[in-house]
């Protein structure tokens, strides 16, 4: 897949896949940590007959710019990307998809755009903004899932990431390993955009810039005094979220309750899968994806 270098009116510069009929409705992919673009391969294979396929490397990824400092990378920024590639590249309305910290931004575009730039949603294994950080607070599987981010936020890693790449933290935080259900090419691929130092800081500035806590184990398990839930909006568009249900990081417990936070919700679970759900189940993935999208 060929990519285009797009600026946005902020001076953000972004790799680009932009692919399909230019008359076809608009499917914008947005990928997680710590990948790119590719993460939705198989399905803009799939889609890009019948639609508009725009799938960035996201800023600090890759080759897109990578602004130094954790400030470049707050929620606000990055959901202010979408917006602004779509202006870019002349896009009206479209479908967001996000996985994994692109369903992170996805959530907050979806939000954001709901009525008017954006049409529906597709959340693939990316927590809700309202029950995510209540579940760090309360239950105790999804803290110990996610004490890695404490890891990735702590800058006295920065020495080991310089030193031997991004790969080298990940093995240390979450013993990072090989899945069969990744190409070989895929995977030397990834670990060749990982050595960079100045991209890994960059992708790990997504974590440092996010306003979530993550307790420590021995904190209590309880809503600290004064909590108070994000104030955002039902989701009203259709939505459809597809979940695989052996996520380490994101366990099913994240499922609880969205009904009442997405009132068009439709829910896919994907069975003996697990977190990288577009790649590692990618026939189940396209499958919801034809029923979805009509």
């Amino acid at each position: 897949m060929n990519m285009t270098r797009v600026t946005l009116a902020s001076g953000i510069e972004l790799d680009v896949i932009d692919t399909g009929p230019r008359d076809a409705p608009v499917l914008m992919f947005l990928h997680g940590f710590p990948e790119s673009h590719r993460t939705w391969r198989h399905q803009i294979a799939h889609l890009s007959g019948r639609f508009r396929c725009i799938a960035p490397d996201q800023r600090g990824y890759r080759g897109s710019s990578r602004p130094e400092g954790m400030e470049n990378y707050t929620p606000d920024k990055l959901i202010g990307d979408v917006f602004q590639l779509a202006d870019a590249l002349g896009v009206g309305q479209f479908t967001i998809l996000g996985h994994d910290w692109g369903g992170a931004i996805a959530w907050g575009v979806a939000l954001m755009g709901q009525g008017t730039r954006v049409t529906r949603a597709v959340i693939a294994n990316a927590p809700h903004p309202v029950i995510f950080p209540r579940l760090l607070w309360t239950n105790p599987q999804q803290r110990e899932a996610s004490q890695y981010m404490r890891a990735f936020r702590d800058t006295a890693n920065d020495a080991l990431v310089r030193e031997h790449g991004l790969g080298a933290l990940l093995m240390k935080a979450i013993s990072w390993g090989r899945s069969s259900a990744l190409e070989d090419a895929e995977r030397d691929a990834l670990l060749q955009d990982w050595s960079d130092p100045d991209t890994a800081i960059a992708m790990l500035n997504w974590y440092r810039a996010s306003a979530i806590n993550v307790p420590p184990m021995d904190a209590p398990f309880a809503l600290p005094e004064g909590y108070t839930d994000a104030p955002l909006p039902p989701l009203a568009i259709p939505t459809l979220v597809i979940w695989a249900m052996d996520d380490l990081a994101l366990p099913a417990c994240n499922l609880e309750g969205m009904d009442k936070l997405v009132t068009n919700l439709t829910l896919h679970p994907v069975h003996e899968c697990g977190h990288f759900v577009p790649w590692e189940a990618p026939d189940q993935v396209n499958a919801a994806l034809d029923a979805f999208l009509g």
